[in-house]
């Protein structure tokens, strides 16, 4: 249950207490989130170099590599089916379970990819097994983002739902960039047969490490006052999932629609490296710089990420959201134009315009804007399959674009371009038709006659919030 700010002063205990759970909750968050994107990205990388060779028979290689990266697709059509089934476990059971559950899939799943044999070993068992530790990752990943969000926001002090509930996507970032910094040393710099052979396995297997920490951090976090008050009330829902559909479905469309802002990692790091890499299109972008471009994205996007949510405690959810789509929509045309005239240095800046900063006003604030949307007793489940729901189109829209756009075309970047920025427009569409959520209380998110607090007041209070965290910080 969110808390109002005391007068200045000293903190007494429960404060210190709610301010420390805070803390706790949100790096729970972050770490968690990391570890679930770290296992979710070295599949990725190892999907598109080394899996083909080890797990899929060698006679015909252009096989191989399609079969390779159908597994990754596997965990996207796992994701609606792990959101059902996180998301009930999380309304009904609490959100430190589901989180806790989610992370031990994951982290299990993944070091057991570290483990597998290969098709030389044991034939067509290996790709079977490989597919059913897929499914499990994507099962898992579902329930993450959903389940981190709706901890750390109903942890959050006064105010500031926005700043803290941002960390959990500065999470995801941070994970796909240990990712790339573990996965591609090691792929460009051991000896091959090495590689082939064992090096590949520790990406994989040093997720342990991550999973141990997570687990320390995760298991000392309270659950949270908003879900607790729904337990002593006996108000926890036997079908949370029933009353998401029968009480949030308008706002679980907009989430659908919104969510299909994963069309920008998708133009920036899937069709555009195809384009921008492979020899068919006539680029000839040097793998080793082009990976450099999602490296640094994400670099910039972990640092530009909390000063978004900040701003969105400011002025708001929805223009941010909006701005962050139609703008990254816009930028896509720029970004494919630069790989068309073979300016890697343009590429780069693009990108960098377009995913690492712009894409961030949607992507640093949707962990907060979309719990919101919902009430306590649903939370967790309406935002996991709405989320899910519109991750699963996007992860289609490689092949449309290929599709639209083969080898060979003109005007790809006015093609790809033109499909994107309709697809970002949706998603602005969507959360302007969505309600304002920063200035309604915590007890009244998600009720169709919810009474936002009057904005001199907030204001008031959120920087009563703010000074006194900047209080406690400087007598630590």
């Amino acid at each position: 249950m969110e808390t109002n700010p005391r007068s200045h002063g000293s903190p007494d205990s429960q404060d210190d207490h709610h301010r420390n759970q805070t803390k706790k909750a949100t790096a729970s968050g972050w770490i968690g989130s990391a570890l679930e994107y770290y296992d979710f990205f070295i599949y990725a990388q190892a999907a598109a170099l080394i899996f083909p060779q080890l797990f899929f028979p060698s006679g015909n290689p252009k096989v191989a590599i399609v079969a390779s990266l159908a597994t990754y697709g596997v965990g996207y059509v796992a994701r609606p089916i792990g959101a059902f089934v996180l998301g009930h476990w999380g309304d009904t059971h609490g959100r430190k379970t589901v989180l806790l559950i989610c992370m031990f899939l994951m982290g299990g799943s993944t070091m057991a990819v570290g483990l597998l044999p290969t098709y030389h070993s044991v034939g067509m068992l290996a790709p079977t097994l490989l597919v059913l530790l897929r499914l499990v990752q994507g099962f898992a990943v579902a329930g993450e983002i959903s389940g981190a969000s709706s901890m750390i926001l109903e942890h959050a002090p006064f105010g500031r739902r926005g700043y803290y509930a941002s960390f959990t996507l500065q999470g995801v970032q941070a994970g796909q960039i240990l990712a790339a910094a573990i996965f591609l040393p090691l792929a460009y710099f051991m000896p091959e047969d090495a590689f082939n052979s064992w090096g590949w396995r520790i990406p994989f297997l040093l997720s342990a490490g991550v999973l141990f920490a997570g687990y320390i951090i995760r298991r000392e976090v309270d659950e949270t006052p908003a879900f607790a008050h729904e337990a002593d009330e006996a108000a926890v829902p036997k079908s949370p999932i029933k009353e998401a559909f029968k009480h949030s479905l308008p706002d679980m469309i907009r989430v659908i629609c919104m969510a299909l802002m994963n069309v920008i990692p998708v133009v920036a790091t899937i069709f555009g490296a195809a384009y921008a890499v492979q020899a068919s299109y006539g680029i000839g972008f040097h793998k080793s710089v082009y990976l450099w471009i999602p490296v640094v994205g994400n670099i910039v996007a972990v640092v530009v990420i909390p000063y978004v949510g900040d701003l969105s405690d400011r002025i708001g959810r929805r223009i941010p959201v909006i701005v962050g789509a139609i703008g990254s929509g816009l930028l896509s045309y720029g970004y494919l134009y630069a790989i068309s005239i073979h300016s890697v240095s343009l590429a780069f800046v693009m990108s960098l315009l377009m995913w690492g900063i712009v894409y961030q006003g949607y992507n640093g604030i949707f962990s907060s804007f979309y719990p919101e949307l919902f009430p306590t007793r649903s939370r967790v489940s309406a935002m996991a399959i709405a989320q899910n729901i519109g991750t699963l189109i996007t992860a289609l829209l490689p092949a449309l674009f290929a599709t639209v756009a083969p080898p060979g075309s003109t005007n790809i970047p006015l093609t790809i371009g033109s499909i994107t920025l309709g697809v970002t427009i949706i998603a602005a569409i969507a959360a302007w038709s969505a309600r304002e959520t920063y200035r309604i209380p915590m007890s009244q998110l998600g009720e169709p006659d919810a009474v936002p607090m009057d904005k001199a007041e907030y204001d008031r209070l959120r920087a009563q919030t703010v000074a006194d965290e900047k209080l406690v910080k400087a007598s630590a």
